[in-house]
C-alpha cells in the first residue's frame, strides 16, 4: 500500500470538498493529508485514528464521520492501485486537527480555521434570534393595539385599558398581572414587559391577543365585563395548551436583555458590515485562505516528525 502522497495543487479546505451519491458533503483523507503538514501516510492515520478515539468518547458514532473508502491513485507509468483512505464529515475534520501534530503550521492553522468557523456560525445564529425575537416584538406591538382596538369595540372604555390587557396576562401567568410578572422577574418597573421578553414568550403573547381579537369579534361581545373575562378565559386556554405540550409556564422564563440592545447590536453588525472592504467580509469570503495553502514538500520535510 502507498506510505506516500505527492502534494497536489494549492487547494483550500472548502475547495477539496466533494459530494456523494445522496449530496452529502465529505472530504478524502488523503487530500487532507498534505494539507495538514503530514508527508507520510502512516503518521496521518494516526491522528485519524485518535480523532476516531475522541469522536466516540464524545458520544458519536465514528462510522459516520469516518467512512472508509477506497482511492486510486494513478503511478508514474499510468498504472492505477487503490490505496486506504477515509470520506470524512466536517466534524471528523474539526477532530483530525483537534487531534493532529500540534508542531505542524498547517495543524495551528487548521485549528485556528475551525475556531473561526465555529465562532462566525456562534454569531450567525445570534444574529438569526436577534432577527426573529425584533420580528416578533414588532408583530405583538402591532398585534397589542389591534386588541385595543376590538377591546374599544366590544365596549371596553379607555379608562379600563389596562385592566383589561391586565386580565390577559393574569390568564396567561398562573393569575400574575403585569406589575406582578415584573417583580417576579425583577424587571425594572419603568420597563416595558413585553420588550424583556424573549421570542418563546412573545410568540406566546401574541397568539394570546390575535385568539381574544377573533373570538371578541366571533362572539359579538359589546360588553365591557365580558370583554374582560373573555382576555382572561382566553390567556387561561393558551396557558392550559403550553402546560399540556410540556412547554416552560411564561412566568418561569428569565427576563431576556432589553429589546434596544438587541436593535443596537443589530445595527451595530449592519454597519461592520457595511463598512468591511470585500476581502474581509465573511459573506462573500467564507475561507481562510492561510488554512488553505499547503505548503512545498521540501518545506513540509523540515517540519515532519520522526
Amino acid at each position: 500500500m502507498d506510505k506516500q502522497l505527492p502534494v497536489s495543487g494549492v487547494k483550500t479546505f472548502e475547495e477539496l470538498k466533494q459530494s456523494n451519491e445522496h449530496g452529502a458533503e465529505y472530504w478524502s483523507a488523503r487530500d487532507l493529508q498534505p494539507m495538514l503538514g503530514y508527508s507520510q501516510w502512516r503518521r496521518f492515520e494516526d491522528a485519524v485514528k485518535r480523532a476516531m478515539t475522541s469522536c466516540e468518547t464524545s458520544g458519536n458514532s465514528a462510522e459516520h464521520h469516518f467512512a472508509g473508502a477506497g482511492k486510486p491513485i494513478t503511478g508514474g507509468k499510468g498504472a492505477v492501485q487503490v490505496v486506504e483512505d477515509y470520506h470524512l464529515s466536517r466534524f471528523a475534520c474539526y477532530l483530525i486537527a483537534q487531534n493532529g501534530d500540534p508542531r505542524k503550521p498547517e495543524i495551528a492553522n487548521a485549528q485556528k480555521y475551525f475556531a473561526i468557523q465555529a465562532r462566525r456560525q456562534e454569531l450567525g445564529d445570534q444574529a438569526a434570534a436577534d432577527m426573529e425575537r425584533l420580528e416578533l416584538r414588532k408583530q405583538t406591538s402591532e398585534e397589542f393595539k389591534a386588541l385595543s382596538g376590538a377591546a374599544q369595540d366590544a365596549g371596553v372604555q379607555s379608562k379600563m385599558f389596562g385592566v383589561f390587557h391586565d386580565a390577559g396576562y393574569k390568564g396567561l401567568y398562573g393569575g400574575l398581572g403585569g406589575a406582578a410578572i415584573k417583580a417576579r422577574k425583577a424587571i425594572p418597573e419603568k420597563d416595558n414587559l413585553l420588550d424583556r421578553m424573549n421570542a418563546t414568550e412573545l410568540a406566546a403573547n401574541q397568539f394570546r391577543m390575535t385568539q381574544t381579537r377573533d373570538k371578541l369579534a366571533r362572539d359579538g361581545i359589546r360588553n365591557q365585563s365580558q370583554a374582560i373575562q373573555t382576555h382572561e378565559q382566553v390567556g387561561k386556554e393558551v396557558r392550559d395548551a403550553i402546560k399540556r405540550i410540556g412547554g416552560t409556564p411564561p412566568e418561569q422564563i428569565p427576563p431576556a436583555e432589553h429589546i434596544k440592545e438587541v436593535e443596537k447590536r443589530q445595527q451595530n453588525q449592519k454597519r461592520m458590515r457595511h463598512d468591511r472592504p470585500p476581502h474581509h467580509r465573511p459573506e462573500l469570503q467564507d475561507r481562510n485562505p492561510t488554512y488553505g495553502i499547503a505548503r512545498s514538500a521540501s518545506d513540509r520535510s523540515n517540519t515532519e516528525a520522526n
